[in-house]
């Protein structure tokens, strides 16, 4: 609810006045960009554009609700907001999309006297550092230039990820860095044999510098690599993985989270991941600052 409330607050820091059809303010098509890019999340979207739209800061045209409801928003709206933001369709097409979403019940213009008393009757938090962290998150709505609130969200939205995931997982120190793995079958963390009999492995790691000198994680490609797979009889290089330009790097204080994929062959040095039930699995690492040995326990 914070998070949907923070984005609401985003988008109306901007307005100042109605628009009527057809003169939409910049600044929603700001936020429909952000939505098309992943900046802001499909809930945060549409509870603001409803919000705007039940507060007459977004007029669109009577529509009624038809009885056939839609359980997402179909990719057409997206990429529409993505090629309006950058000017490609007319505000019109736009709002075409926005009536599709109140015709199929994604967005709701009718006043509903529930939501405050929902909201007020909603369990507050009795973490204390998670609502510290979620305190820190509705701060950043009160800074008025858009890109340095934004900035603020993501990092502050980081950092409740990253608690959040904390909580969940075990830990694994390699000298000042803390890496933190949640097992199979948490987000973003998966094993499947596929039809065709391909392993395929997805991990999702959570590392902390608790040091006080900025290190880094190196993986420049499949033959070049600090981090694999490992049975103790074979070891498997990644079919992919998200370390921007080779590294990661973690300054003191800092998390930083990473996925890594192994599969099929990509070549570069690389190699199939391949899983026999009989031999335990580790995922592996060594850096000059430590190494670091997570059971993976794949049966």
């Amino acid at each position: 609810m914070k998070l949907t409330m923070t984005a609401i607050t985003t988008i109306l820091l901007f307005a100042s006045t109605a628009s009527a059809y057809g003169e939409i303010p910049d600044w929603v098509k700001t936020n429909a960009g952000w939505w098309a890019d992943g900046t802001i999340t499909e809930s945060e979207f549409l509870s603001g554009i409803e919000f705007l739209i039940k507060n007459d800061i977004l007029v669109v045209p009577s529509t009624a609700v038809s009885s056939e409801s839609s359980e997402g928003v179909p990719d057409w709206v997206k990429t529409n907001a993505g090629w309006w933001a950058d000017g490609t369709i007319t505000d019109s097409e736009f709002v075409n999309g926005i009536q599709h979403l109140i015709k199929t019940g994604l967005i709701s213009v009718s006043a509903n006297p529930q939501t405050t008393q929902m909201i007020s009757e909603a369990p507050k938090n009795t973490d204390s550092e998670l609502a510290a962290l979620e305190a820190e998150l509705e701060k950043c709505s009160e800074i008025k230039k858009p890109y340095d609130r934004l900035n603020c969200e993501r990092t502050a939205k980081h950092e409740i990820t990253a608690y959040n995931f904390k909580i969940i997982s075990q830990s694994y120190q390699a000298g000042p860095v803390v890496f933190f793995w949640p097992g199979i079958g948490t987000e973003g963390n998966s094993f499947e044999i596929t039809s065709s009999g391909q392993a395929m492995l997805r991990l999702r790691i959570l590392v902390e510098n608790t040091g006080s000198q900025t290190e880094a994680l190196f993986c420049t490609g499949p033959a070049v690599c600090n981090y694999d797979v490992t049975n103790g009889v074979k070891d498997f290089k990644y079919s992919g993985m998200d370390f921007t330009n080779g590294q990661i790097v973690v300054k003191p204080g800092e998390t930083k989270m990473f996925n890594m994929f192994f599969g099929p062959n990509i070549g570069g040095g690389g190699t199939t991941f391949e899983y026999d039930p009989e031999k335990n699995y580790y995922f592996r690492g060594s850096e000059s600052f430590g190494s670091v040995y997570i059971p993976l326990n794949l049966g």
